[in-house]
Parts: C-alpha cells; sequence; structure tokens
C-alpha cells in the first residue's frame, strides 16, 4: 500500500506546475481518499465553484458568473493533460477530447454539399459541364453520319443543308 501511495506522490509531481496547481485546487473524486465523501472534501475553490469550466448563477443575485478558465485556458489545461495522461481527471469541459468527438458526430462537418444527396452549388461552367461534355460526346458520335451527308450533297449545296 505504501509502495503505491509513494507511486501516485511520483506521478503528481511528474506533473507539469500548472496543471499540478489545478488538480490541487480542484481535486477529482476518484483521487480522494478511500471512503471519503466527496461533499464533505470539498477544497476553497470547489465551494465556490464546483467545476471551474462552467459558468455558474450566484444563488442571490441570480446573475451568470464567467467561469474560473476561460476557454484558452480550458484549452491549454486539456492538451496538458492529454499530454501526461490524466485527461480524464479533469472537470467536465467543451474542450475534452470525447466531447469534441461527440459534437463533430452529432453535427458532421457542416460543410454544404459534403451531407448524403447533396451538391456544392458551384461555378456555372462547372455545373452545366457534365451536360455540356455529354452533348459533345452525343455530337461526336454522330459526325460520321453527318460527314456522309455532306459528301452526298456537294460542296455548291451545302449552305442549303437544313440545320
Amino acid at each position: 500500500m505504501a509502495a503505491t501511495v509513494k507511486q501516485h506522490v511520483q506521478l503528481a509531481l511528474s506533473l507539469p506546475p500548472r496543471l499540478r496547481t489545478f488538480l490541487a485546487r480542484y481535486p477529482p473524486a476518484s483521487i480522494l481518499p478511500a471512503g471519503a465523501d466527496p461533499e464533505t472534501h470539498k477544497t476553497l475553490y470547489q465551494e465556490e465553484s464546483p467545476n471551474p469550466f462552467m459558468p455558474t448563477k450566484h444563488p442571490i443575485t441570480g446573475k451568470w458568473h464567467n467561469p474560473k478558465y476561460s476557454l484558452r485556458r480550458q484549452a491549454e489545461l486539456v492538451k496538458l493533460a492529454q499530454e501526461n495522461g490524466v485527461e480524464e481527471l479533469l472537470p467536465f469541459t467543451r474542450k475534452l477530447n470525447e466531447e469534441k468527438l461527440r459534437k463533430r458526430v452529432e453535427l458532421g462537418l457542416r460543410v454544404k454539399g459534403t451531407g448524403v444527396g447533396e451538391k456544392v452549388k458551384g461555378h456555372k461552367h462547372e455545373r452545366t459541364l457534365v451536360a455540356k461534355m455529354e452533348k459533345r460526346r452525343e455530337a461526336m458520335l454522330a459526325m460520321p453520319d453527318l460527314i456522309r451527308e455532306w459528301k452526298k450533297v456537294g460542296k455548291r449545296n451545302w449552305t442549303k443543308f437544313p440545320k
């Protein structure tokens, strides 16, 4: 048991100072001592705001307060946690990888024309290209018959040839 405690202490000391400070201020319930109640083992920071990544509503005035950590600082903490393999110890935030993946799956790419059965508008020459090339291909296939007709009619009557 003493060896695992020493290992946990060594792991905590190996974390970057910013991440170590954050986890000291907002320790997750999973690293509390065995048998400890998460409600009674709250730090002063946690009593002030349980999740520092979410906005909080003042109980008396009803006004919303910004999160303790801005989105930029949240992203930096999440990156640090990912690099050190302790991302699951952080409280919920939009910047967590699993949350970003969930949102990407839910909303898709959100680029017009990439969905099933959708087409991108494009330029006019791009939209009409397929029809124009099909028309050109049909004209090329009909060309030998036209040449034969022209040879029958002759050069003099060529201008009278019906279109």
